[in-house]
C-alpha cells in the first residue's frame, strides 16, 4: 500500500508530553513537559470550550480556551497524573496516576469524584474510552497487563497479559467490523489484540528500543501488518501521538517539538459510470449504489439517502477507480498493481503491475503504466504489438489520462498520442495535475495548481498536417491545439457534460464552465468530490469523504442554451429557450445581459429581472428596450410595470391605449400636458377628447350639435380663465356674441340639425321640456339629456336610427367618456357575436363590423367602449323581437355604474 505522507507541521519546542485535536477548529494543543510545574497530559473539551491539563504537582486544571479563565482547579490523585481522557458524550473524565489507581470526574457535579478504579500495581500509562461502547474503557500499566473496566464498577471486567515488559499504550480499532485494540510496550513490539477472545491477533516487531523511544514513527498496514514507513524527523524520543480521523492527520509529541502529518488523500475513491451506477471502495471492500433510483426532489445541498450493497472485495488498497467508457468494466489501481473487474459480477478480467491506467473511448483499448518511463497499450485485454507511443520511455511520466488521444502527465508537460497510430499529437509545455477530455471529444481541459485551461482539438488539423508527410517532431503539431479560455480556478475534481464542465474547487465551491465564461452554482462548508450529471434527475452529484451524497440541481437545457448563445447559433437558441424552466430565468438573464444581449433576457418573461437590466442600460440605449419590455409586461397584464417603461421609452400612444383602459384620469391629463410639451398635438387632443375638455367639445360641436356650440365656446372660455390664459380666451369667437364669423353655412347646419331631430334645437336646454319632468331633467347635465333622448325615441322613429347613434356617442363622449371601457357589457355583447375582446383595439374593430352590416356607418368613433355601446344599442333596437330585453341587458350592466359616475341617478328611472 503505497500512502502519501505529507508534513504539515513541524515546531521545535521543550518536550512535549500530552498532544490533542479540536475536533472542529484547526487547533492543536500540546502539553509540555517544564517548568516549574510539568505537564504530561491535556485533553480538549470542545463542548464546553474548554481544555483540561493533569500535571506533576498533583492537579487537574481546567482552562476555558476563549476567555483563557481558570474554570477548576484541584488535587486529583496523591501523585504525579500521567494520562487523561474525555467521555465522548458524559460529563466525565478519567485521569490515571502514579497512585495506581483512575479516578473517573463529573464536572456537572462540580467535579466531584464519582468512582475510583482499583487493581493495578504500577503507573497508569494510558487510559481510552471503547468506540463501540462507551460505557467501557481501556487502561495501559507498565505492571504488564491492560484492564477492561466499566464506568459504574470499581473492578476491572477483565485483564490481560499483554506485554513481557510494561504497557505504556492502548486504543480501540474505531472501525465497526473488528472488536481489535492495539498496545505498545517496553518491550519493543506493538501487539493488536481481540478483547472478546482476548487472544492476541498479531505481534509487530521492529523498533529498537520501547516503543517510541528509538525517534522513530512506524505506519503499519492494519491488513497484512506490514510496515509501510518509518518516519524520523530527529527530535528524539517520541512521548505521545493523537488523530484526527476526519482529516487523516496524526500529531506526535518528541522530546524537542512536535510534528503533524497528513496521511493519504481526503478524496474518497470512486467511479460513477453514465446510468449512475456508484462504485466505491472502504479499505478492501468495494460498495456499490444506483443514484438513478435516488430522490431526485431533495433541496439542493441536501443528504441523499442511498441504499448501497457490498458486491466484493479488491486485493490491493484501492487508489483510484475508473469506468469504461461503456460502463461494463471498472479498474482499481493501487499498491503498484491494476485490476479490471466486471462491473455486474465483480469478477476478475485483467490484472498487472501499473501505477497508472486509462482507457480509450472504445473500451476495448487501454494503457497501463507500468512504472514512470514504461508505458504499455492493450487492446481487448491483449498486449497490443507494434512500436507503442513514439517517445515514450523518453521522459519520466507521473500519471496517464484517457480520452480522445492519450495523455501523458510529467514534470512540467502534458503529452497527447494518438490511440491508433501512437504518434505524437501534440506535447504542452504545463504544470498539470489532471486531464479531462470532454465526451464529444473536441474539448480537453487541463488542471493546474492555481488554474486550469480549456482547449480545443483540431483533428482535421492534425490528419491535415500528417497528409502533407510533414515529420512529427517531439513537440507535435502545434495546430492541434487551440486555447480557448485560461481561467484562475484550482479544479479539484470535475466531469464533462457536452460541452460544459462541471467542477469543484480548492476553496469548496461548485462551479460550471460554459463557452468562455465560469459560473458559481453553490458554495459548500465541508469538501466535496463530484460523482457525475444525471442528466434524466437535471442534478449534479456529490460525495463527501465518507462517502455521503448530496445533490445540486443544473438544468441541462440551461446549459445547451447557454452553449448555442455564446456559439453564435440564435436558431438552436431560440428553440430551446420554451423548454427553460421557470426558476432558472433569472440566471439566464443574466448571462445574456453579461453577454451585452439584453433583448433576448427581455425576451424571457422574468420581467423582474429584465426591468433591472434595462434600469442598467445607458440612456442613449434604453428607449427600444423599455418599449420592448412594455409590450412584454403588457401581454402578461403587468399594467404598472407597462406603464412604467412606456414613460421611459417616450411611447406616448401606448401610454394612452394602457391609460384609457385602466381609467387613470389624472395619469390622461398628465400624458396630455406632456403631448403639448413635446408637440405631439394630435395625441394631445384624442387624449383631452377622451377626458370631455371643454375645447374638444367645441370643435366637434360645430360638425355635430352646432345649437350647443355656445355652450361648449362658454366652458372653453372658462377652463381658459381658470388657467390665466385670457388672451387666448378673448380670441376664441362664439356663435351668439359673434355672428359674423359664423356666416358661412351656419344657419343651414341649425336647420339640418332640427329638421333631423324634429325639434327646434338640440341643446340640452332645449331638451329638458321634451324629455319628461322639468323638476328630473333640471337634475342631469346636458350629455345625459341628449341620450336620454336619443334612447326614448329609439322605440318609435327606426328611421332617426343613424342621427340618434351619432347623438348618444357624442353624448357618451362628453360626459362619461373618461370613465366607460371595455365592461361587461359590451364584451358579452362582442361574446354573443363569437368575437373575445381582450382590450379596446379588439372592441373598437368588432364596432366598426356592427357598424358595416347594419348600415349606420356615419357613427364618429371617439370612445372605444362608448361607441360600440352605441352602436349594440341601435342593432338591438331594430330588431322588435329582442328590443327590450337587449335594451334592459346593458343599462343595468354598464351604463347604471357610468350614471352613477356622471351623478345622474335619475337618469337610471326612465331608461
Amino acid at each position: 500500500m503505497l500512502v502519501e505522507v505529507n508534513r504539515k507541521l513541524f515546531a521545535r519546542s521543550d518536550r512535549v508530553k500530552g498532544v490533542d485535536f479540536h475536533p472542529t477548529e484547526p487547533w492543536l494543543l500540546s502539553g509540555l513537559y517544564n517548568g516549574t510545574v510539568p505537564v504530561r497530559c491535556v485533553k480538549f473539551i470542545a463542548r464546553k470550550n474548554w481544555f483540561v491539563a493533569g500535571s506533576d504537582d498533583f492537579q487537574l486544571r481546567v482552562f476555558n480556551y476563549n476567555t483563557h479563565e481558570k474554570v477548576a482547579a484541584f488535587e486529583a490523585h496523591p501523585d504525579y497524573i500521567r494520562c487523561l481522557t474525555v467521555h465522548p458524550t458524559a460529563s466525565i473524565v478519567l485521569t490515571g496516576s502514579d497512585d495506581m489507581t483512575i479516578k473517573a470526574w463529573d464536572w456537572e457535579k462540580g467535579w466531584k469524584c464519582i468512582q475510583v478504579y482499583e487493581g493495578h500495581t504500577h503507573y497508569i500509562m494510558n487510559l481510552a474510552f471503547n468506540p463501540k461502547d462507551s460505557n467501557t474503557f481501556a487502561s495501559a500499566c507498565l505492571d504488564r497487563t491492560v484492564k477492561m473496566w466499566s464506568i459504574g464498577s470499581s473492578t476491572a471486567n477483565f485483564t490481560m497479559d499483554a506485554h513481557d515488559k510494561g504497557v505504556n499504550y492502548v486504543d480501540f480499532y474505531p472501525g465497526a467490523d473488528k472488536p481489535y485494540l492495539v498496545t505498545t510496550g517496553d518491550d519493543k513490539t506493538v501487539k493488536v489484540w481481540d478483547y472478546l477472545s482476548k487472544s492476541c491477533v498479531q505481534t509487530m516487531e521492529g523498533h529498537t528500543n520501547n516503543v517510541s523511544e528509538d525517534g522513530t514513527v512506524k505506519i503499519w498496514n492494519s491488513g497484512t501488518y506490514r510496515i509501510e514507513n518509518t518516519l524520523s524527523y530527529a527530535l528524539e524520543r517520541a512521548w505521545c501521538m493523537a488523530l484526527r480521523r476526519d482529516a487523516n492527520e496524526v500529531a506526535v509529541g518528541f522530546d524537542e517539538g512536535v510534528v503533524v502529518i497528513k496521511l493519504g488523500r481526503d478524496e474518497p475513491t470512486f467511479s460513477m459510470d453514465p446510468s449512475g451506477k456508484l462504485v466505491y471502495t472502504r479499505n478492501h471492500d468495494v460498495l456499490s449504489g444506483n443514484l438513478q433510483l435516488s430522490q431526485d426532489d431533495v433541496a439542493d445541498g441536501a443528504r441523499i439517502a442511498l441504499s448501497v450493497k457490498e458486491i466484493g472485495t479488491t486485493e490491493v488498497f484501492a487508489q483510484s477507480l475508473m469506468h469504461s467508457p461503456n460502463g461494463r468494466f471498472v479498474t482499481v489501481v493501487g499498491d503498484g498493481e491494476h485490476i479490471t473487474y466486471t462491473a455486474l459480477a465483480w469478477r476478475n478480467k485483467a490484472f498487472g503491475n501499473g501505477i497508472s491506467f486509462a482507457w480509450a473511448p472504445d473500451s476495448n483499448t487501454y494503457a497501463v503504466l507500468e512504472n514512470k518511463v514504461k508505458l504499455k497499450v492493450y487492446k481487448n485485454f491483449r498486449e497490443r504489438p507494434g512500436a507503442g507511443m513514439k517517445g515514450a520511455g523518453s521522459w519520466a511520466i507521473d500519471g496517464l489520462h484517457g480520452g480522445t488521444l492519450l495523455g501523458a502527465r510529467g514534470a512540467g508537460f502534458v503529452m497527447f498520442w494518438d490511440w491508433e497510430t501512437g504518434e505524437i499529437v501534440r506535447r504542452i509545455d504545463v504544470d498539470a495535475k489532471n486531464v479531462f477530455w470532454s465526451g464529444t471529444g473536441s474539448l480537453v481541459a487541463i488542471t493546474a495548481e492555481d488554474s486550469f485551461y480549456i482547449l480545443r482539438f483540431d483533428r482535421d488539423a492534425y490528419a491535415a498536417k500528417l497528409e502533407e508527410g510533414a515529420e512529427i517532431m517531439d513537440e507535435g503539431v502545434e495546430e492541434a491545439f487551440e486555447v480557448i479560455a485560461d481561467v484562475s480556478d484550482g479544479v479539484k475534481t470535475a466531469k464533462w457534460v457536452g460541452d460544459c464542465l462541471i467542477y469543484t474547487t480548492s476553496n469548496n465551491r461548485l462551479c460550471y464552465f460554459v463557452g468562455n465564461e465560469s459560473y458559481t452554482i453553490s458554495p459548500f462548508d465541508t469538501p466535496l468530490y463530484l460523482l457525475g450529471y444525471m442528466p434524466t434527475h437535471n442534478r449534479i452529484y456529490l460525495a463527501d469523504k465518507d462517502m455521503h451524497i448530496y445533490g445540486y440541481s443544473l438544468s441541462l437545457s440551461v446549459v445547451e442554451y447557454q452553449t448555442a448563445v455564446l456559439r453564435g447559433d440564435m436558431e438552436a437558441a431560440a428553440e430551446i429557450l420554451p423548454t427553460l424552466p421557470k426558476d432558472q430565468l433569472n440566471k439566464v438573464a443574466r448571462f445574456l445581459e453579461s453577454k451585452d444581449l439584453k433583448e433576448l433576457a427581455i425576451q424571457l418573461d422574468d420581467l423582474d429581472t429584465a426591468l433591472e437590466i434595462a434600469r442598467e442600460v445607458p440612456e442613449t440605449e434604453a428607449e427600444l428596450k423599455w418599449k420592448a419590455l412594455g409590450d412584454r409586461a403588457l401581454a402578461v397584464w403587468r399594467f404598472d410595470l407597462a406603464r412604467e417603461c412606456f414613460n421611459k421609452a417616450g411611447d406616448l400612444s401606448a401610454l394612452m391605449l394602457l391609460l384609457m383602459s385602466t381609467g387613470d384620469r389624472v395619469g390622461l391629463q398628465e400624458l396630455a400636458d406632456k403631448a403639448e410639451e413635446k408637440g405631439q398635438n394630435n395625441l394631445a387632443f384624442a387624449t383631452r377628447f377622451q377626458l370631455g375638455d371643454a375645447k374638444c367639445a367645441a370643435l366637434f360641436a360645430r360638425t355635430y350639435a352646432p345649437s350647443c356650440a355656445p355652450k361648449a365656446v362658454e366652458a372653453w372660455k372658462a377652463d381658459l380663465l381658470t388657467k390665466k390664459r385670457p388672451k387666448i380666451a378673448v380670441s376664441i369667437a362664439d356663435p351668439s356674441a359673434n355672428p359674423e364669423f359664423f356666416e358661412e353655412g351656419w344657419e343651414q347646419a341649425l336647420a339640418a340639425e332640427q329638421q333631423e331631430l324634429g325639434f327646434p334645437g338640440i341643446d340640452g336646454e332645449s331638451l329638458r321640456d321634451l324629455t319628461g319632468s322639468r323638476a328630473d331633467s333640471d337634475a342631469m347635465c346636458d350629455a345625459c339629456i341628449i341620450v336620454k333622448y336619443a334612447l326614448r325615441n329609439f322605440r318609435s322613429q327606426s328611421s332617426v336610427m343613424m342621427i340618434k347613434s351619432d347623438f348618444l356617442s357624442i353624448g357618451l363622449s362628453i360626459c362619461f367618456g373618461p370613465y366607460l371601457r371595455a365592461s361587461r357589457g359590451s364584451e358579452g355583447l362582442a361574446q354573443q357575436e363569437g368575437l373575445q375582446c381582450r382590450n379596446l383595439v379588439e372592441l373598437e374593430a368588432w364596432a366598426s363590423r356592427r357598424r358595416s352590416r347594419s348600415g349606420t356607418i356615419g357613427i364618429e368613433i371617439r370612445d372605444a367602449a362608448a361607441a360600440a355601446l352605441a352602436e349594440s344599442l341601435t342593432v338591438r333596437y331594430s330588431a322588435p323581437q329582442n328590443g327590450s330585453v337587449h335594451g334592459r341587458y346593458v343599462f343595468e350592466e354598464y351604463w347604471e355604474p357610468a350614471a352613477t359616475r356622471c351623478g345622474c341617478l335619475e337618469y337610471a328611472s326612465d331608461a
